[in-house]
């Protein structure tokens, strides 16, 4: 991968393509390091990374997915958390549930967590299978399909929208709405948001939803968001829930098309192990974590420090920009035994931190989670045998396959297999 003392995570393409390398260049000078780009400091072991997603009283998320920023002040003195607060509306994304600090993040996550319960998740198990056939008629006969936009993204798309209650005849609109390349925070061109981003047309349509709602209520989930109320008992804004809304109906998206992509390129390159699969589904959740681990959707995130703090061996300043690499952090051999195999029987493959930890863990993980399961049951009982389409990605021993350039997120632009249909 040419010259990795020169290499630049925020930049190369080709960091991009394939990181791990880097990484265990990086991680041969210690479990956290200072790059040479934007005076970031990375974090590449477990024990660090878990250490960091913890601490929510020294470090602020408000950069989580701006990453190394020019902030909007000087910092001044030992705790810059007033002057973070003071100018949060200047920092690019810090407006997303993602980048809010407690006791806000707190108060917004209450809202939150009452619109993803475990009751409404296993509610929409038989939509979510009914879904996963009517995708897979659309190809069945065909031999052959792209991943992301032949299933994932319209399977993910709707599930997420028909549990948040978007009616039933707006669920191919909101598909429309999001066919294309990903809005993905972290991209090299920059941070600045693309001028026809999907999410706030869809942002219109929750509000319109919404707004109906609290003049007349109904029996359903829009209903529910609609009237939701924070602990205290007080109803928020209703612009707040729909930025709410937004975000899970974007965050709902994004990891579960990157899992399923990821599942079927390991399942397409390795036939014995997808023939253990076929045989065996009760072996679909810990190949999904061991996935996850491997392949996870978010490569890394940002943190802020607001003190003086030590992380592992490096003291760092206030407003020092920390990059918590999980993807590396993942393959730290100090957690997981021959990190860099794909272990299917792996014991601890729980342990990853493709989902983060603390008050940031991802809320959806349990729904990406139940999608991946459920597609994987479907493609092996409707499909036959599948494989990398070596059309468009190349024989085995030259394969292409291209990602997302972003130095946070880990997507495949595009997957193409072919398949033996059943008779």
């Amino acid at each position: 991968m040419g010259n990795l003392e020169r290499a630049n995570m925020f930049a190369d393409q080709a960091l991009a393509d394939d990181p791990f390398p880097y990484y265990e260049y990086l991680r041969s000078m210690g479990n956290v390091v200072r790059l040479s780009q934007n005076g970031v400091v990375a974090t590449l072991g477990y024990d660090e990374t878990l250490s960091v997603f913890r601490d929510d009283e020294r470090f602020s998320a408000v950069n989580s997915t701006a990453g190394p920023i020019t902030l909007p002040f000087t910092p001044v003195g030992d705790d810059i958390t007033a002057q973070i607060e003071r100018h949060r509306g200047e920092i690019p994304f810090a407006g997303l549930v993602a980048t809010q600090d407690p006791p806000l993040h707190t108060k917004t996550r209450s809202l939150m967590a009452g619109m993803l319960t475990p009751k409404r998740l296993r509610e929409n198990e038989a939509f979510i299978w009914e879904l996963t056939d009517r995708q897979i008629d659309v190809f069945a006969d065909r031999g052959r399909f792209e991943v992301s936009q032949d299933f994932g993204l319209p399977i993910a798309t709707r599930t997420i929208a028909d549990l948040l209650g978007v009616p039933e005849a707006d669920h191919g609109t909101f598909t429309q709405l999001m066919n294309g390349p990903p809005i993905l925070p972290g991209q090299f061109q920059g941070t600045e948001q693309a001028a026809n981003n999907p999410l706030e047309r869809v942002g219109m349509f929750f509000y319109q939803y919404l707004s109906e709602r609290r003049q007349a209520p109904r029996g359903d989930v829009l209903t529910e968001l609609a009237l939701a109320t924070y602990q205290d008992g007080t109803l928020p804004d209703i612009g707040e829930v729909i930025g709410i809304a937004s975000f899970l109906f974007a965050a709902g998206q994004d990891t579960t098309v990157s899992l399923i992509t990821a599942s079927l390129r390991i399942l397409a390159e390795n036939p014995e192990l997808q023939h253990q699969l076929r045989r065996d589904r009760s072996l679909i959740p810990n190949f999904l974590e061991e996935v996850l681990r491997l392949e996870g959707t978010v490569k890394a995130v940002f943190r802020l420090s607001k003190v003086p703090v030590r992380i592992g061996e490096i003291d760092i300043a206030p407003a020092t920009t920390v990059m918590l690499i999980m993807a590396a952090a993942n393959r730290d051999p100090r957690r997981f035994e021959r990190p860099d195999e794909f272990m299917l029987d792996r014991t601890n493959a729980r342990e990853h931190l493709s989902f983060g930890r603390g008050v940031h863990a991802c809320i959806g993980s349990p729904l990406a989670r139940a999608e991946a399961k459920a597609s994987l049951e479907r493609l092996f009982e409707r499909l036959g045998e599948f494989r990398i389409d070596e059309q468009f990605h190349g024989p085995r021993e030259a394969r292409r396959f291209n990602y997302a350039p972003s130095s946070m997120f880990r997507v495949i632009s595009a997957l193409h297999l072919e398949f033996e249909p059943l008779r």
